[in-house]
């Protein structure tokens, strides 16, 4: 049985320890990595089914690594860490591409429910969430295999986590949605964390779904949610 490969970026010997002690002991296969170009240089050669990134390194920004993973790509699931508790900050952690985030400190449950969430929405079947991999609503056609959406010819690459969220738009395309439906659909969260998750992915979508010009297709409902036009 194949068994579930992160890598694990952190200079901090100790932290990056107890993180690597913890995967072991559910099962994961773990590389460690302390140094930021190196960490980089793996996350681009692919093989992992997840990443926990930790925002300050010492030769690379955590962030700029991010970027960097991103634009060559690599769309392999990351999870920020972070000892800053900051709006502000998570909020530049998501708008990098990043797919979660965790504060510091943690307990082990918190980092399995975080990474177990992550790798199997990016794992899941595609013939699981439509017949022929294909979703067509709200004047969009959605290729969930090839993670792309394109409206009026017009083709715009996804992130596992924009898909999700925009995958569970279409599907409710013409309704409200709110808040705590996404975060259940897409984050399995069960309760509104009260973060700026959800507002940072609209805002993604959006530039990548309406161009200038073009009707605006994801719409706020205020007080209520979100809805995509039919």
């Amino acid at each position: 049985m194949t068994r579930t490969r992160v890598l694990t970026i952190d200079d901090d010997p100790k932290a990056g320890f107890a993180i690597v002690s913890e995967l072991k002991n559910y099962g994961f296969a773990v590389d460690w990595v302390g140094d930021g170009r190196e960490a980089l240089a793996r996350a681009v050669d692919g093989g992992y089914d997840a990443i926990t990134l930790e925002r300050k390194l010492p030769d690379i920004d955590g962030l700029s690594m991010l970027s960097a993973i991103r634009t060559v790509g690599v769309q392999t699931p990351v999870l920020m860490l972070n000892v800053r508790d900051d709006r502000d900050e998570r909020v530049r952690e998501l708008r990098a591409c990043g797919d979660d985030y965790l504060t510091c400190p943690f307990n082990s449950e918190q980092l399995m429910a975080r990474l177990e969430g992550l790798i199997r929405r990016s794992q899941e079947p595609a013939a699981m969430r439509g017949a022929d991999g294909l979703l067509q609503a709200g004047g969009l056609s959605l290729d969930l295999r090839a993670r792309k959406v394109a409206r009026d010819g017009v083709e715009a690459a996804l992130l596992p986590t924009e898909c999700r969220v925009l995958e569970f738009m279409m599907r409710h395309a013409g309704e409200t949605v709110t808040r705590m439906m996404l975060f259940e659909a897409v984050w399995s969260y069960n309760f509104d964390p009260g973060t700026n998750l959800i507002e940072v992915h609209m805002s993604k979508l959006r530039k990548k779904i309406d161009a200038p010009g073009k009707a605006p297709l994801l719409k706020t409902v205020r007080g209520a949610g979100y809805l995509l036009a039919p």
